[in-house]
């Protein structure tokens, strides 16, 4: 899959402002320190898409990206960040909620987490919604840059263990810095569009 063509079709603050077409929808969602803006941007191969930033949290709304006018990539809020009010992340909650469980143009949703560190009690209860709710359960386990060959396998069974992932093909570590298994997640994507 090339990816020819981006564009930020619609920030949604709530559900009244979701596209209303039945074009495919994959989802990406993660803590908010996990580098999701900074996957999505090396992903699609743009440098500044989404927006990131030193402070977790960035992302507030769904950002829904139209590729190649053949799906949408769909950039949730982080969940998990404590330097927000309550009802800020409250807000944040029912957003991803309301898109998890109502969006019927929903087709995969990719779970995020950082490789250098055991996923964490809400990672885990994401995972577990996410096999719940039929989907494929596929994770991608960022920052594959920031610790040393010898220890990936390593790190990659703590995540296969704490999420209980049957299949560790289904853990995709991944740099946003060297591109590391872009080409693997494109043909999973295509294969997930084409389906």
């Amino acid at each position: 899959m090339k990816i020819k063509q981006i564009e930020l079709e619609q920030v949604a603050g709530f559900k009244a402002q979701w596209p209303k077409d039945e074009m495919v929808e994959l989802a990406f969602v993660g803590r908010s320190n996990v580098g999701k803006s900074s996957f999505i941007n090396s992903f699609l191969g743009r440098k500044n898409l989404a927006k990131t930033s030193s402070k977790p949290g960035k992302t507030r709304t769904i950002n829904f990206y139209r590729i190649n006018n053949d799906f949408r990539l769909v950039d949730l809020p982080g969940y998990g960040y404590a330097k927000v009010s309550k009802a800020e992340k409250d807000k944040w909650d029912r957003l991803i909620n309301e898109y998890l469980h109502e969006r019927e143009n929903l087709r995969e949703v990719f779970l995020l987490v950082d490789i250098r560190h055991e996923p964490t009690t809400l990672d885990k209860q994401m995972y577990d919604w996410i096999i719940e709710s039929g989907f494929t359960g596929f994770v991608i386990a960022t920052k594959y840059d920031k610790i040393s060959r010898g220890q990936i396998q390593k790190h990659i069974k703590q995540i296969k263990k704490k999420l209980n992932i049957a299949d560790e093909g289904l853990i995709f570590a991944y740099s946003s810095e060297t591109k590391h298994n872009k080409d693997v997640l494109e043909e999973q994507v295509e294969v997930i569009v084409k389906a």
